[in-house]
């Protein structure tokens, strides 16, 4: 029986969350170019490189709806129909980029330029209010690897990265050995703020149990108690005073803190309040000791979406290109609102799987316009769109650059070849860009 020859990728950087995992070891079979073993990822990131491997959930080539139903069709014909598409819509959307590399995020924002059109990444519906707060505030943050090496007080507050970062506490803030911290998990106290009892509350040292859209209170009661006042409750936000009290003592005593923050705070009542607060209570802290603040991104790439943005825009989401420059004005260019009011007659997603998670009224009014989609897999948004344009899988099937979760940018790897006629996100919006172009008459 013939032995399988097997290539070995080495440094390879997890395209799943905002981690970026960049220690896998991915095995591929040269034969069939299917990846047959993951070391290092977590669940998730290693189902992410089986899902690149031959399925009937995967567009292999360019799809086009003819008499309500998808049907493959050219590449020439697919980009010539979704120019067509984009240069007739009055007020085209283009959004998503989180979860694709820097490059063809970049040629996104000189596509909805061309266009005038609204252009937003999936920040909108997650840390835009982080965004937001950092506007206002400032942020006292640092690297992953300054946290892995020297903190030893971790308060996870509104996040839960045994599910949503699961190699987090293994490599950057629980249980790994850093320079300073030599004896891993016995050299950190770690602290969960969570209405819920998650399973990284459970293994936390202390879990405080604040009240849903209570955390805004909570963190002042905090301020409050670190400015030497006393509290009139015996509870703030269904914590006891004394359990306040204790975790104040403990954030003052502590030599290098750091509070990682998640959806929990971004998305409950208060929004961009909550960081404003948080990173006001992370600035004070810092009379007392060093302390510093970090979000959980989730998508891989999303602080790379805001990055690439800021650079080429000055805005880091819900952007309008209507008026021939960059406006900016989260809530009235935020896709969820327009859409929900009906202001969009054509989208393109990009990387994204919108039908997912928006609001049902919102999904329906993108569903009643034509859409585009590029995406690599059968999603509920590319199988109501009008046309499909497969993508290879970035940090896959075609290299680029994304930044981690504490904008570290860091080069993903190609491990095999993209089946079929998928071509990478830059190489179909630099098509788009060019057919878009010639139907407007701009050279």
């Amino acid at each position: 029986m013939a032995t399988r020859k097997i290539k070995t990728v080495y440094d390879v950087v997890c395209p799943f969350c905002g981690t970026l995992c960049d220690d896998l070891e991915v095995d591929v079979e040269i034969a069939t170019d299917k990846v047959v073993e993951v070391r290092n990822a977590c669940q998730i990131g290693t189902a992410k490189y089986y899902s690149s491997n031959p399925s009937p959930h995967r567009y292999e080539k360019p799809m086009i709806r003819k008499d309500g139903k998808l049907t493959e069709a050219s590449w020439d014909e697919a980009i010539e129909k979704a120019a067509d598409i984009l240069t007739a819509a009055k007020r085209p959307l283009l959004y998503g980029f989180s979860s694709t590399e820097c490059e063809a995020q970049g040629k996104g924002v000189e596509l909805a330029e061309i266009l005038g059109s609204i252009l937003d990444n999936t920040a909108s519906v997650c840390h835009g209010p982080t965004l937001l707060a950092e506007q206002d505030v400032g942020v006292p943050t640092s690297t992953l690897g300054e946290y892995k090496n020297r903190a030893d007080l971790v308060i996870f507050w509104g996040s839960n990265p045994v599910h949503a970062h699961p190699r987090h506490l293994g490599r950057y803030s629980e249980f790994i050995r850093g320079y300073f911290r030599k004896d891993g998990r016995n050299d950190r106290y770690v602290v969960v703020v969570d209405p819920r009892n998650t399973h990284t509350a459970q293994i936390a040292d202390m879990w405080i149990n604040v009240n849903p859209n209570e955390d805004y209170e909570l963190m002042n009661a905090i301020r409050a108690v670190l400015r030497g006042i006393d509290l009139d409750d015996e509870n703030v936000a269904g914590v006891p005073k004394d359990k306040i009290y204790e975790l104040v003592d403990l954030v003052k005593k502590c030599n290098y803190g750091v509070i990682f923050f998640g959806m929990g705070l971004t998305q409950t009542l208060s929004h961009h309040r909550n960081i404003d607060t948080a990173v006001c209570m992370t600035r004070e802290l810092n009379d007392h000791t060093k302390f510093l603040i970090t979000p959980m991104r989730g998508h891989y790439n999303v602080s790379g979406a805001n990055t690439v943005f800021t650079w080429n825009t000055g805005y880091a989401y819900s952007i309008d290109f209507s008026r021939g420059y960059p406006r900016y004005n989260p809530g009235e260019f935020s896709s969820v609102p327009l859409l929900m009011n009906d202001e969009v007659d054509a989208s393109l997603i990009v990387a994204s799987d919108p039908a997912s998670n928006f609001p049902q009224d919102s999904v329906r009014n993108m569903f009643k316009h034509p859409l585009i989609a590029i995406e690599p897999h059968e999603t509920p948004t590319s199988a109501f769109a009008d046309v499909v344009l497969p993508a290879a899988i970035a940090g896959i099937e075609c290299d680029g650059t994304a930044y981690r979760m504490d904008h570290v940018p860091l080069r993903l790897r190609k491990v095999k070849d993209a089946p079929g006629e998928c071509l990478t996100d830059k190489e179909i919006l630099e098509r788009l860009i060019k057919k878009v172009k010639e139907k407007l008459g701009e050279k």
